[in-house]
C-alpha cells in the first residue's frame, strides 16, 4: 500500500469543500463528505489504478482521475451517505510508494484550467 500526500492546493481544496458543505448543508453533511474525502485517498492508496480512476495522460504523465463517488458505497457515516458526490481527485503516482494528490475538483469545473503546479510528491 502506498501513502498519499496532498498538495498546498489539494489541503486548500479540502478545506474549502468542507467548509462550504457545512455552511450549506451542515455539520452531519460536512462529516458524511469527510468520510468519503478519506475513504478515497484510503482506498486510492491501496490501488491507485482501482475501478473508476481514470488515466489522463493529457493532462501530465502518470496523471489519473478519481470521482468521489466510485467510494461512496463504502464511506457510510453514521448519518448516512453522500448520496451525490460532485468531485474528483487529480492525483499521480510516480513512485510505487507515493500518490500525490494535486487537487480536488468539482466535477463541472475545467480540469485544464486548475492543473496543479505540484502533486505533493515532489523530494
Amino acid at each position: 500500500m502506498a501513502d498519499y500526500r496532498p498538495s498546498a492546493a489539494a489541503r486548500a481544496d479540502i478545506i474549502e469543500i468542507l467548509e462550504w458543505t457545512d455552511t450549506h448543508f451542515g455539520e452531519l453533511a460536512r462529516l458524511r463528505y469527510e468520510r468519503l474525502l478519506v475513504v478515497a485517498l484510503r482506498e486510492l492508496a491501496a490501488e491507485p489504478e482501482r475501478t473508476g480512476s481514470m488515466a489522463r495522460p493529457e493532462l501530465g504523465a502518470n496523471v489519473r482521475s478519481y470521482h468521489l463517488r466510485h467510494s461512496r458505497d463504502r464511506a457510510r457515516h453514521e448519518s448516512g451517505i453522500v448520496r451525490q458526490p460532485r468531485h474528483l481527485l487529480l492525483y499521480r503516482f510516480a513512485r510505487a510508494d507515493l500518490i500525490g494528490i494535486g487537487r480536488v475538483l468539482h466535477d463541472t469545473m475545467e480540469i485544464e484550467r486548475h492543473l496543479p503546479a505540484e502533486y505533493g510528491d515532489e523530494e
